[in-house]
């Protein structure tokens, strides 16, 4: 049996993240995904501190955002993070959707390389820390 490397929080949005036609401007769904992404992480104790403190950075270098429907002022979301490769990179798929009815709303993904501290050399390989933060192995 796979280990479950998802998490899923609860977002709302606040009057702050529409645009002018009363939904949520595209650019906050990304605050969405870190929310989200640092949960996730967290739940496995290896959020930004824990990698830093480690000896690595984790940057974004993709990120693939889909927007299927609107969100709007005060409507409660679910925000579900789950990694899907974590080898040679970490991916983490997301799925944006209604709390109350299930709609989806925003398919989303992220890559993140690991980037030794020490040198800000890229990682060809995750480093074994993920793995053994996550209770993985490698193929």
């Amino acid at each position: 049996m796979t280990a479950d490397l998802s998490h899923e929080i609860e977002v709302v949005p606040a009057f702050h993240d529409l645009d002018p036609l009363g939904i949520v401007w595209h650019g906050h769904y990304v605050k969405y995904l870190e929310l989200a992404r640092s949960a996730l992480m967290a739940r496995f104790d290896y959020d930004y501190p824990q990698m830093r403190d480690s000896g690595f950075a984790w940057p974004i270098v993709d990120m693939h955002l889909k927007y299927v429907r609107p969100a709007r002022y005060g409507q409660r979301l679910k925000v579900l993070a789950r990694i899907t490769e974590w080898e040679n990179r970490l991916r983490v798929d997301y799925r944006i959707s209604d709390a109350l009815d299930g709609h989806c709303l925003t398919k989303a993904h992220t890559i993140q390389v690991a980037v030794a501290l020490a040198d800000g050399e890229m990682q060809y390989l995750c480093p074994a820390v993920l793995g053994q933060k996550l209770g993985v192995t490698p193929c």
